[in-house]
């Protein structure tokens, strides 16, 4: 990317989260000491009616505590976009571009189903078309591309770039404070791109001077999953179904008391629930529990979301989002002990 171009890219990422500021009559200068993340998945957000489902859900947490979000890219969004790096690669120049002007249709349409205002939609049209504008630029028609795996991060991370900016806007109109937030500002990775790994320490004093502000100033931040960026500011991701670690990360920023992840299953079950008949759903495990599962090969969560939850005791829910009112699974400190230590007892 030419030095010219991340400046234009930078420009289009500050008008955008600028075009979501919400006016707050009295701000407040830190969050509610109560925090809490969501991270809904790529089969919660496909599409308008998702998205606004989804939004109801925050609306109602934002009643009694400070919600921070972290998105993945729709459900097929990211597949999609990792096939235009291949076909780059291939030499398939206009097949790859056809591919992106759909991508850039695809969510221009969500936009149009989720029937803003006149004023909201022109708005966020604008944002999604800066966004497609740079997305099309990393995809010619004719030339010559050299397809690398920083390219390949690059073009990965639009999917929930996009979906960040649809999901704020769907919290709008459902009568919530929003802005949508590029992880890329301030989780720092090393250069091992499409499987980068964060540089916690710096990325909590740069995250929290990013976040802890809009919380405080009564938002709820839209965060980006999934991606990063170096130090010099090249865009990484932090590889395939990461976007779990990209929730506890941000979770972690904030000092959230739990994370909630949204998926599309009812929470953990002892096997998988479409192959065995015999699959319990687990209500309650503790941190060793889950991570005995998930060593047992048991789809539990991304690894490393495990021992970063267990460093603050941050509770971790897994819940179903088209059936909220299933209590999911809940992985953390025993409930006894967890109990005692809201209270203020002795753990």
């Amino acid at each position: 990317m030419s030095p010219e171009h991340v400046q234009e890219n930078a420009e289009a990422e500050t008008h955008l989260a600028g075009s979501f500021a919400v006016t707050v009559d009295a701000p407040k200068t830190s969050p509610s000491e109560n925090v809490i993340a969501f991270k809904f998945g790529g089969s919660s957000l496909m599409g308008a009616g998702r998205m606004v489902h989804a939004a109801g859900l925050v609306n109602a947490a934002a009643q009694e505590a400070s919600v921070i979000v972290v998105v993945s890219a729709m459900k097929g969004v990211t597949d999609r976009l990792l096939a235009i790096s291949l076909a780059l690669s291939e030499g398939k120049l206009s097949h790859a571009r056809n591919e992106a002007e759909g991508v850039v249709h695809l969510h221009l349409n969500v936009l149009e189903d989720l029937e803003l205002d006149e004023e909201k939609h022109d708005r966020v049209r604008r944002g999604l078309q800066l966004l497609g504008r740079d997305l099309l630029h990393e995809v010619p028609s004719e030339g010559r591309v050299v397809a690398t795996a920083e390219l390949a991060d690059r073009l990965a991370s639009f999917g929930e770039r996009f979906s960040a900016r649809l999901f704020a806007a769907a919290l709008e109109k459902s009568g919530v404070a929003a802005v949508p937030v590029s992880s890329s500002d301030f989780v720092v990775t090393c250069d091992t791109f499409r499987d980068a790994k964060p540089q916690l320490e710096e990325t909590k004093e740069r995250g929290r001077g990013v976040l802890l502000p809009l919380l405080g100033a009564g938002l709820v931040p839209v965060v980006t999953g999934f991606i990063g960026a170096t130090p010099d500011g090249r865009i990484t991701t932090l590889g395939r179904n990461s976007s779990d670690f990209s929730g506890a990360i941000i979770a972690h920023l904030v000092d959230a008391e739990e994370l909630v992840i949204w998926t599309d299953v009812d929470g953990v079950y002892t096997a998988n629930p479409h192959d065995s008949v015999e699959a319990k759903l687990l209500h309650d495990l503790s941190y060793d529990e889950a991570h005995a599962l998930a060593a047992s090969g048991a789809k539990v969560l991304h690894p490393h979301v495990l021992p970063l939850a267990a460093e603050t005791e941050m509770t971790i829910w897994i819940r179903n989002t088209f059936k909220p009112h299933v209590r999911g699974t809940r992985i953390g400190l025993p409930q006894e002990l967890n109990g005692r230590r809201q209270s203020g007892g002795a753990a």
